[in-house]
């Protein structure tokens, strides 16, 4: 006889999708106590650890990855379920645990929210902001319901779409000797100093295919931020491949060029990702509805 509760099931999401009993107590307004005891219960009937826990950490066991997304589906049933019984089923409510890589996360996300936040208020968005690994790894580990990352992403268990393309150019600060001229071969770039994104960027994957065509270039400085490279380059430390979209302040200011380069492809694809398994609830459908439209509007 199945007896667990929603509760449990929702202790269950929770500790999985914060990765602590603490912040997922909070979450659910409850005391870790009671939140602990909801967890062990529901593994008592389920006859399985569904954690493992080590130095008082709690780690998704083996059995605990294959039933997440059970659980996260059976939770979303009975939302859609009580919404679809209630007076209010015309009004969209619940949750959206959405990763945006950070070209997306810092530049675009009006672009990507803006018309589903104004149609759905009731909806709660929650957006993480990180580089492309990051976000695909939340995906692949169901703490993220979707995903808008950067460059191409292959992975049997992920779904992918396109939503829009993005162009990366060169840039420089207006002194540099580059600035001056309006044209330029790869040749011109050799010992150039660059400075790039931390590894697990697709920023970083394409500057680097980008730097593997011109000659003997030097790599100076990582930053994890594409707001410190811009800076970094406006002090006259080197040059960067940097989205588009990102330079549109440097750029009215003064404090930014773009060089123009035509011997290199510099355009990429923003891809939404998600797990071919995940339950597509009301909420998740309303939301990809909503940007594959417009997506075959632009088109």
């Amino acid at each position: 006889m199945i007896s667990y509760t929603p509760r449990q099931l929702q202790a269950f999401v929770a500790v999985a999708t914060h990765g602590s009993v603490r912040r997922a107590a909070e979450t659910l307004h409850l005391t870790q106590p009671a939140l602990s005891m909801a967890l062990a219960e529901l593994e008592r009937q389920l006859g399985t650890p569904l954690f493992d826990r080590e130095r008082g950490r709690l780690h998704l066991s083996a059995q605990g990855r294959e039933l997440l997304p059970m659980a996260q589906e059976i939770l979303q049933r009975m939302q859609a379920l009580q919404q679809r019984a209630g007076t209010a089923a015309d009004r969209l409510s619940g949750e959206l645990r959405l990763g945006a890589s950070n070209t997306v996360g810092n530049y675009l996300v009006g672009d990507l929210l803006g018309d589903f936040v104004v149609a759905h208020p009731d909806v709660a968005v929650q957006l993480t902001v990180n580089n492309t690994d990051a976000i695909v790894a939340g995906v692949l580990e169901h703490r993220l319901d979707l995903g808008c990352v950067e460059g191409e992403v292959t992975h049997p268990q992920l779904d992918t779409r396109p939503w829009r393309e993005d162009a990366l150019v060169v840039c420089a600060r207006p002194d540099h000797r580059l600035a001056e001229r309006a044209r330029l071969r790869a040749e011109d770039f050799r010992g150039t100093r660059w400075i790039v994104r931390e590894p697990g960027s697709a920023t970083r994957a394409m500057s680097e295919r980008i730097l593997a065509k011109l000659p003997e270039p030097r790599v100076v400085l990582e930053l994890g931020q594409i707001e410190a490279i811009k800076q970094a380059v406006s002090a006259g430390l080197g040059l960067a491949c940097l989205p588009r979209v990102a330079l549109g302040d440097a750029l009215a200011a003064g404090r930014l060029v773009v060089l123009p380069t035509p011997f290199l492809r510099m355009h990429r694809q923003l891809s939404l990702v998600m797990h071919h398994t995940r339950y597509r609830g009301p909420v998740m459908q309303a939301f990809l509805d909503r940007v594959l439209t417009a997506v075959s509007g632009r088109g």
